[in-house]
């Protein structure tokens, strides 16, 4: 078959090859069998063979993203004479099947692979190639008329592609889904703070009893804290827009054009309507990973004051008789398997332990950045495989906590009532009238007898009656005015 010219046309078959058994690849190795329903090829099933290890699966946006890389690639090849015409469109048709997802079943590679993602890049290649001779009725394996490394990888090498398409699914991930999960949670905090702003508790430091504030008061402080965090994420973006490509082996560019990567840069900010542009520098876009790092610090950064915030609301709510008993969650589910009638604050519980993930993620991820040497970081799938399950588990998680635990949430009115009505840390106004000394010993009485604070201070002599009402408000005190 002749493929010169104009070339062949491409049909709309469907995806997927309806077929048993295997059928021979190679790769500058020799020759490999693979599952002839599959579009991968030599490179990848090797890895499948020597890298087997656990159940941890390159995550699909990793692909997505490389189909960007690919297509923006092929596009720029294209446009400058490199590819003909029909190959620029055959593998930008293909790539569009792997950022829709359509190609899924054909990445089957582990995290626990080559360091600089070479395994994954060539998968993505293979597939592309394999995909893109089906469509014009080509053999597969053949690498004709699309050659995985000659076309597909024109211009590119693993070792910048690969740290593109981590900025590109992280980016995805980051503003997409954990952005707009958080900003609604904080939302639905902010919601209930403005709700509460007149209700009148006790504030507690060292989980001991404090000076009252408002339980609007509190939850503002977690819509803050969220709030900070949402721009912390953000903050990380700007260095995720700069992308490797162009730096090919080592960051010099060997076997690609000029502007090559700026080219390729300005066509994925086109194609992803995010303001990606090629790093300034390639030696350290490719010998490093500190935006990686920085971008699951961002993550760390969300995860603490969630798990602050989660585990309040279970202090808050625990009893119903027995604990603090200030809140009530939603009934979700039953809470024991033993005991009738139990309720757990089960979804601030998954909180906590996405929570926990995460810090633990993000230790691995600044440990595997650490370990550039000298023009590479070998250590990129574990560091994206982190980045992105945490990104996926904290938006998912901040979601859930949302419909199914902040929105449903009330006060139990009467208790936080009687809490504040037998608070001893209201003698604090005291202070300034009859001296910290003289406060204190009020206190302590009022402690040791069991006494309520008014009594024991009008026993005291320090002060009367109408200057104790007067001094002791807890709404002023809350800085509340009527």
């Amino acid at each position: 078959m002749n493929w010169d010219g104009d070339g062949p046309v491409a049909r709309d078959l469907p995806i997927g090859i309806d077929a048993r058994g295997t059928r021979v690849e190679r790769d500058s190795l020799g020759t490999v069998e693979v599952p002839a329903d599959r579009y991968w090829g030599a490179q990848t099933q090797r890895s499948l063979i020597h890298f087997s290890i656990g159940d941890d699966r390159m995550p699909k946006a990793v692909y997505h993203a490389y189909g960007y890389v690919k297509k923006a690639a092929a596009l720029v090849n294209g446009r400058d004479g490199r590819l003909s015409g029909w190959r620029r469109d055959l593998i930008a048709k293909v790539a569009d099947e792997v950022i829709a997802g359509d190609l899924d079943a054909h990445f089957p590679l582990y995290v626990w692979q080559t360091g600089s993602g070479t395994q994954s890049n060539m998968n993505v290649n293979e597939v592309i190639s394999n995909r893109a001779i089906q469509l014009v009725g080509g053999i597969l394996g053949s690498r004709t008329p699309i050659h995985p490394n000659d076309h597909v990888n024109m211009g590119q090498s693993s070792n910048d592609t690969f740290p593109t398409a981590m900025h590109i699914a992280t980016v995805r991930a980051l503003h997409d889904e954990l952005l707009p999960s958080l900003a609604t949670l904080t939302e639905a905090i902010s919601a209930k703070a403005a709700a509460w702003r007149d209700v009148v508790k006790v504030g507690r430091t060292h989980l001991q009893d404090a000076v009252p504030l408002t339980v609007g008061q509190e939850w503002s402080g977690y819509a803050s804290q969220l709030t900070d965090a949402h721009e912390r994420v953000r903050a990380t973006l700007p260095a995720l827009h700069e992308l490797a490509i162009g730096g090919t082996a080592v960051g010099t560019g060997l076997n690609a054009p000029e502007n090559f990567g700026s080219a390729v840069a300005t066509e994925l900010a086109e194609l992803t309507g995010r303001p990606f542009t090629v790093a300034a520098n390639h030696f350290a876009a490719q010998g490093g990973l500190d935006a990686m790092a920085a971008a699951s610090a961002g993550l760390r950064a969300v995860a603490v004051p969630l798990m602050k915030i989660a585990n309040d609301l279970r202090w808050l709510a625990s009893g119903p008789r027995c604990g603090l008993g200030e809140l009530a969650l939603p009934a979700n589910e039953p809470g024991s398997s033993i005991m009738p009638g139990k309720i757990n604050p089960t979804q601030c519980e998954a909180m906590v332990m996405v929570c926990i993930q995460v810090l633990g993620e993000d230790s691995a991820v600044a440990l595997a950045a650490s370990q550039g040497n000298f023009e590479l970081n070998a250590m990129r799938p574990v560091i994206i495989s982190n980045v992105l399950h945490s990104a996926r588990i904290l938006g998912d998680a901040s979601e859930k906590l949302r419909v199914y635990c902040v929105e449903g949430a009330e006060l139990h009115r009467d208790r936080i009532e009687e809490d504040v009505s037998r608070s001893l840390m209201l003698v604090t106004a005291l202070s300034p009238e009859i001296g910290y000394d003289r406060a204190s010993e009020i206190a302590h009485r009022a402690a040791d007898r069991g006494a309520t604070l008014r009594e024991t201070a009008l026993a005291s002599g320090y002060l009367t009656a109408e200057e104790y009402d007067r001094v002791i408000d807890p709404r002023k005190m809350a800085g509340l005015r009527d």
